[in-house]
């Protein structure tokens, strides 16, 4: 692992080659993706069937696309006990977070008798991408359907891909089972995203889609924004450990492998306050990932993007980390706490050596579907709020309308827009005529 100083030239290029890592789709593939779209809504389930065979050699059909209700329920009897226990604490641990994002909605009443307010509201129906392939990610299930029931979503929908044998790893549906998701459609890549945007015959049409894949699912998920809502576009994980020299390399080395094999273009990355440290971590994660089940995938990870850079300081380290914006961000100093503050941008932060990033990934509580490629930046985890709409109202008493029409009119042809000053100025009118009447009378 390539260990480098902060403020060098070295640095400079790696954390340019990082940013261009994190800077849009390549070509190819949203053109190839925009085809896949265009087919899905065109031709509805033909093109789905169709690019479930080229893609994953499963043929689906009306009667198998949709996991039936018994295999569901099944599921969770499938498994070992303790798995199933691991389960119910996570989704109890998301949902005991979840629920204090909630919203709710609120009004006032100005001294006038005009009332102004906010309405939230539930989405009808959401669709949930889970991942396949590499491995099972029943941990996805559960951070997406569990707030989205916790927002009061009344149906809950999921795609997730199966193969040739159109099984579904049991865990992900007694995972969907356990968070209350309304049905599992064996479905992946962009033509599932196709379907949940658009609708088909045998797909439902969702309001919303979130969840994180791969480089597929993200374009198709960029280009149907606006015919459906989605949470974000989540890009390759990453990792910036911060650390001191408190901090044991041993750890540090696990926490950075912990992402790096998840993807070859994973970016594992540490920033520490000692040269000597930093030769430690790099030794120990050469060692750890030689005996990982996953290490050709890990090892690459770390090749292409992974790093140690070395920063005089904690202010210093956390002043890098800032400008990464990283996915995660872990605390591995002496006091944690103290340092919080300092971080304006990452998706997650996890403090103390004993807070490893993987909790965050499974039962800690909070959301592990969170902002990558610099986008912590300006986007927050995917949360309650990503599962209501908010509806603005004003209720404006005639008194209060008159007292305000003067200005109204004045913005409205501040604008030119000579539309909306008449809009405002016709019930002005109305109004004096009919005090006018009264006076009269």
């Amino acid at each position: 692992m390539k260990v480098v100083a902060a403020g060098t030239p070295e640095c400079a290029a790696f954390l340019a080659a990082l940013r261009a890592r994190q800077e849009g789709i390549p070509a190819g593939v949203e053109a190839e993706v925009r085809a896949i779209l265009e087919g899905v809504r065109s031709r509805g389930d033909d093109a789905v069937w169709e690019y479930a065979r080229r893609f994953d050699g499963a043929e689906l059909t009306p009667a198998n696309v949709r996991v039936p209700e018994e295999q569901r329920r099944g599921a969770d009897a499938r498994m070992p006990p303790a798995e199933r226990e691991a389960l119910a604490l996570a989704a109890e641990r998301i949902e005991a977070y979840h629920r204090r994002q909630r919203r709710e909605p609120w009004s006032f009443t100005e001294p006038d008798g005009t009332v102004l307010g906010q309405a939230v509201r539930p989405l009808r129906r959401v669709g949930i991408y889970v991942p396949g392939g590499r491995a099972a990610y029943p941990s996805t299930v559960l951070m997406a359907a569990v707030p989205a029931r916790v927002a009061g979503v009344d149906e809950v929908v999921l795609c997730t891909p199966c193969g040739a044998d159109l099984q579904v790893h049991p865990a992900v549906l007694a995972a969907a089972d356990l968070a209350g998701v309304s049905a599992v459609y064996r479905v992946g890549g962009a033509h599932a995203v196709a379907a949940m945007a658009y609708g088909t015959a045998s797909l439902p049409r969702v309001d919303k889609i979130v969840g994180p894949g791969n480089v597929y699912v993200a374009a198709a998920k960029r280009l149907v924004f606006g015919a459906v809502g989605i949470d974000m576009i989540a890009g390759p994980t990453e990792v910036v450990v911060v650390a001191d020299e408190t901090a044991r390399p041993d750890w540090v080395a696990a926490d950075l492998l912990a992402q790096a094999e998840h993807d070859p273009v994973a970016a594992p990355i540490a920033i520490v306050t000692a040269r000597a440290l930093a030769e430690r971590v790099s030794a120990a994660v050469a060692a750890q990932a030689a005996v990982l089940p996953k290490r050709s995938i890990a090892q690459e990870a770390v090749a292409r993007h992974g790093a140690v850079i070395v920063a005089p300081s904690v202010g210093e380290a956390l002043a890098v980390a800032n400008a990464i914006a990283p996915e995660h961000l872990e605390l591995m100093v002496a006091d944690p706490w103290r340092w919080l503050p300092e971080v304006e941008n990452a998706g997650a932060v996890f403090l103390g050596a004993t807070t490893p990033e993987v909790a965050g990934d499974y039962l800690a509580g909070p959301n592990h579907v969170l902002p990558t490629g610099g986008t912590a930046r300006f986007a927050s985890p995917l949360s309650v709020e990503d599962f209501v709409k908010r509806t603005s109202f004003a209720a404006l008493t005639p008194n209060a309308f008159r007292r305000l029409a003067p200005a109204l009119v004045r913005l409205a042809r501040l604008e030119g827009l000579e539309g909306h000053a008449r809009s405002a100025e016709i019930r002005c009118a109305e109004q004096e005529s009919s005090q006018a009447d009264k006076l009269t009378s």
